[in-house]
């Protein structure tokens, strides 16, 4: 893997469609090896933010660079993973051809499949706990299936920065655990990771964190953001803060079960 000192670098950049600004006054300076998280609700500008660096959509204003240069101009070194997956209701494709069409970029659609490309999607596959069902139609999983295959496909794709929208939605607590460990493996390895989630647990993983609500309500360490002031003008929920020797525990209160939807417990790790 190529290491460069700056995977991606935004100064007060504006993201949006069709020339609508969704957030502006966005500030990253994300390395190899590290992790952001960008946290908010649906609707709160994170899709959009990593549909930008995807190359997927245009910048509105500010600057932004992927490798150094504009987003969508390297993209072999870069894995995106949307909330939604065309290929699993449209093809009958099995679950190990659609992980190895991550190895496109490798070879190209006319290329010749390698020895190397197998063992990587084997590899990929059993990653997440998904090598039995390699020859199963990928429409025929379950929700929580399907999301493991995609995890595998981006495994596959070996990519240097790698941008994940809710990527643990329909896991059950095993698999969340071993997409954890992976992406832990993925950091190690030098790619950078770049997560849009709502669950405040999944966040306080990452080295910093955006907190989203159509604006940018705070940038920095987890621990700094996160804060129960902060998620509360983010989110709308009050939380109370509890407080270990290692950590901080947000409980949502269980008045506010009836108005909200969101993880019951939360912690920060300072």
């Amino acid at each position: 893997m190529t290491k460069d000192p700056t995977t991606v670098e935004a100064h007060r950049l504006a993201i949006g469609y069709a020339g609508r600004v969704v957030v502006a006054d966005i500030d990253v300076s994300l390395r190899s090896g590290q992790s952001l998280a960008l946290v908010g609700v649906n609707g709160s500008g994170k899709s959009t933010l990593l549909k930008t660096l995807a190359g997927l959509l245009e910048p509105i204003g500010g600057e932004i660079t992927v490798f150094g240069d504009k987003p969508g101009r390297t993209p072999q070194r870069v894995a995106y993973l949307g909330q939604f997956h065309a290929v699993g209701g449209l093809l009958p494709l099995q679950v190990r051809d659609v992980v190895m069409m991550a190895r496109y970029r490798h070879r190209g659609l006319l290329g010749r499949i390698t020895r190397d490309d197998r063992e990587v999607v084997a590899r990929s596959l059993e990653r997440v706990d998904v090598a039995d069902l390699g020859s199963k139609p990928l429409r025929s999983l379950s929700g929580g299936q399907q999301q493991r295959v995609y995890l595998a496909h981006m495994l596959a794709r070996e990519a240097d920065l790698i941008l994940l929208d809710e990527p643990t939605a329909g896991l059950d607590a095993g698999a969340n655990e071993r997409y954890a460990e992976v992406i832990r493996q993925e950091l190690a390895r030098g790619a950078a990771v770049i997560t849009a989630t709502h669950d405040v647990r999944d966040a306080t993983r990452c080295d910093q964190a955006i907190l989203l609500a159509g604006r940018v309500v705070a940038a920095g360490s987890p621990a700094e953001v996160l804060s129960a002031e902060r998620l509360l003008d983010a989110f709308g929920v009050a939380l109370l803060a509890v407080p270990h020797e290692d950590h901080i525990d947000l409980v949502v209160p269980e008045d506010a079960h009836a108005h909200t939807d969101h993880t019951h417990r939360d912690r920060l790790h300072p």
